[in-house]
């Protein structure tokens, strides 16, 4: 039971509960999710089975879509709607100009300071444990890339925003931010997710479709190929000895070698996907990173 499922999670349940589920409906030992969503938060969560577990990296890696609902005016501890309001400011003033305004500085590369009610940890605790706690710590400032963020709807003191970014992302965090920006506090009232690579939220499967899918048998239209998540790599047809030689470990020298990028996909002669391969610049020779078996 090899590939990739595209679920639709829906509110209340942690991404972590549905890898269970799938693995008790499946009987897959081997299942990972790609990319958490907070229990509060909705929308496309892919779900690798088996060898589809080898390409989780891929997904987690790859740009994703958020639909946001940020009410301005109120700060909450966890910057969400889950957490207990800390502030509370008169949002009145702000019209759609400063909040566009507001928005666009947060386009591009930005500087992110995770939120305390998070996984990371610190000193090998994570950090929403010190929260719940009360304890709070200080948290480094990361990188986050807003590749695009679009005021979709203002009905104050709420306003609707589609966010297209990179991995590791916070979209509590640029909630908080905005809000700090605009200096009336905000939070994240809610959250969806739309895209995670290819996969999309109009053709996520949900719960209850993808336990009568088990439950009746036909849950294999639901399952996408490993490889459907590699397409933006080159893919080369390799000879039987080279098939051997990857599944071996062994890099070799390809005779038609793609265009030069670091990776590409290998496919055996009758069309099999063999596996990842990485370009070696010293000796030019691709060595095989993910091999399937």
């Amino acid at each position: 039971m090899d590939g990739i499922l595209n679920i639709n999670k829906p509110w209340g349940k942690t991404s972590f509960s549905l890898v269970a589920m799938v693995k008790q409906l499946s009987g897959e030992r081997r299942v990972g999710h790609a990319g958490t969503l907070d229990p509060a938060a909705t929308g496309v969560l892919p779900i690798c089975l088996g060898q589809g577990t080898r390409v989780v990296e891929f997904l987690v890696d790859a740009t994703k879509t958020y639909r946001a609902e940020i009410e301005l005016g109120v700060v909450t501890d966890t910057y969400d709607a889950t957490g207990q309001i800390i502030q509370r400011a008169d949002p009145s003033g702000i019209d759609q100009n400063q909040l566009e305004s507001a928005l666009a500085a947060f386009n591009g590369l930005i500087w992110q300071t995770p939120p305390m009610y998070s996984a990371i940890k610190y000193r090998g605790r994570p950090l929403y444990q010190l929260a719940r706690a009360g304890i709070s710590v200080e948290r480094k400032s990361r990188l986050a890339k807003i590749e695009r963020l679009e005021l979709i709807d203002w009905q104050p003191p709420l306003a609707t925003v589609e966010v297209v970014c990179g991995k590791g992302t916070y979209i509590r965090s640029l909630a908080y931010d905005l809000g700090q920006a605009l200096g009336c506090g905000a939070y994240l009232k809610s959250l969806s997710r739309l895209r995670c690579g290819i996969f999309n939220i109009k053709d996520a499967i949900s719960v209850p479709q993808l336990e009568d899918a088990f439950r009746y048998g036909y849950w294999q239209q639901f399952i996408y190929p490993i490889d459907s998540v590699l397409l933006h790599l080159a893919a080369v047809v390799v000879s039987d000895d080279a098939k051997q030689s990857i599944r071996n470990g062994r890099s070799l020298i390809l005779e038609s070698a793609p265009s030069p990028e670091n990776r590409c996909r290998a496919y055996t002669l009758d069309g099999c996907f063999l596996g990842v391969l990485r370009f070696n610049s010293e000796n030019g020779g691709w060595q095989p990173e993910k091999v399937l078996g």
